[in-house]
């Protein structure tokens, strides 16, 4: 790897990256720790990096010399080997002296086969180093144990209502619910986020659809198709197509292979598996379980989840109830912390069907866009009343388009929440 270009890297880094304009997220680092940063590609964790950056600059920890920022999917460091990554502190070391001892900033570094070593030993001699990846495998079972504990995992996500708002420059008020000119601003807010989504390098481009087009196509080719060296990338698309049609259904590994071989397509259910695992990986799709299924079966009975409603409307042409699900499913994802590996977020389905269960906050969720049907207003709450009954120390809730409410059935009280209110909240 040529010196000079790293030099050229590095310098040019340290010149930029304390001018680029940021939308602060809520998410902080801690001064001392290293991370290993992941999820979506285009979710914002290069942004986190500047964000970490500049507040060490602001807080005088460091000025921009102490800065080491590299971003490996620049087409300069293409092919790189990780016999070559200590070329990246020889570069350093060559410009600043080896006295000054940088924060280091590896992005997308997972380009790199081996890394880890690399990163385990960068730890181990004291450097603070944060690290982003586009691929779930960087938190796997065995990249930890390589890394030695030595860094805290965090997955970014795509923004989340409440920062796309503050994006749009709104400052809610304490009492911005009875502002009737804020309510108005917000729930208008609310019907582009749920259908153009949290990336927010999208939110500036003149066609967002287009955008987000290209975005997935790079994900698919460059972050699936590609690493995993899928020789069916027709089969593929496909499969991504029908889970976005069964978005609100769980859908078996069997269910699925049966759906794709009326189209023609033969795929083995250990392949179809790991073309679902590849799309996980990818932080592409999220996965919920039945709560009520066995141990054994939550594995083959899911609903699957786009983590971004803007990619997933890439598939649907009258989707508003896709998308409302879509987009409840991955708040409460985002918003609850799986503990000692169980899932946060289940969907429960053991004689009446309940779209989400959160066990640590005990709530019950029935997501529909409107309650003004009678079939859909029995419906979504004869299914509430039924799982409360069973399990009284569950609240429950009902999620709309429209406005709040509070309903009553069977001495079950119901609240009804607009859901651009309840993301808020």
């Amino acid at each position: 790897m040529n010196t000079d270009i790293l030099k050229a890297i590095i310098v040019g880094k340290q010149r930029d990256i304390p001018h680029i304009s940021l939308q602060k997220r809520d998410v902080s680092l801690g001064a001392e720790s290293n991370y290993v940063l992941v999820g979506l590609r285009r979710a914002g964790k290069s942004y986190m990096l500047y964000q970490d950056v500049q507040q060490r600059i602001v807080d005088g920890l460091n000025s921009p010399e102490d800065i080491l920022y590299i971003n490996f999917e620049d087409e300069r460091l293409m092919g790189m080997r990780v016999t070559e990554l200590n070329g990246v502190m020889e570069a350093y070391e060559e410009l600043y002296g080896t006295e000054r001892r940088p924060v280091v900033y590896l992005d997308e570094v997972q380009n790199v086969e081996g890394w880890e070593h690399f990163a385990r030993r960068l730890a181990d001699e004291g450097y603070r180093v944060v690290i982003t990846g586009s691929n779930a495998r960087m938190l796997s079972q065995e990249m930890a144990s390589t890394l030695g504990g030595r860094y805290i995992p965090r997955e970014v996500h795509p923004f989340s209502f409440r920062e796309y708002v503050e994006w749009e420059g709104i400052t809610l008020t304490d009492n911005w619910l009875y502002d009737q000119h804020q309510r108005t601003a917000t729930a208008r807010l609310f019907m582009k986020y749920l259908k153009y989504g949290g990336i927010a390098e999208g939110f500036r481009q003149t066609d967002r659809r287009e955008y987000l087009n290209a975005l997935y196509q790079k994900i698919l080719v460059g972050d699936i198709v590609e690493r995993n060296r899928i020789r069916n990338p027709r089969i593929f698309r496909l499969m991504a197509r029908k889970l976005a049609e069964s978005l609100m259904q769980p859908l078996s590994l069997s269910r699925l292979q049966h759906i794709l071989g009326t189209t023609g397509d033969s795929i083995s259910l250990s392949v179809l598996k790991d073309y679902l695992d590849y799309m996980r990986e990818a932080y592409l799709t999220i996965e919920i379980p039945n709560i009520a299924s066995p141990l054994t079966e939550r594995e083959t009975l899911k609903k699957r989840y786009f983590t971004d409603n803007g990619i997933l409307n890439l598939f649907l042409n009258e989707g508003e109830a896709k998308l409302l699900e879509n987009l409840v499913a991955v708040s409460l994802y985002d918003g609850n912390t799986a503990i000692d590996g169980e899932p946060a977020v289940f969907y429960y389905n053991k004689g009446v069907e309940v779209d989400f269960c959160v066990p640590s906050r005990r709530l019950a969720i029935q997501v529909t866009t409107s309650l003004s049907d009678a079939l859909t207003l029995e419906r979504e709450t004869k299914a509430l009343v039924r799982f409360i009954k069973a399990f009284p120390d569950y609240t429950p809730l009902i999620i709309t388009l429209g406005d709040r409410q509070r309903i009553v059935r069977d001495g079950v009280e119901i609240p009804v929440m607009a859901a651009w209110e309840w993301v808020l909240d």
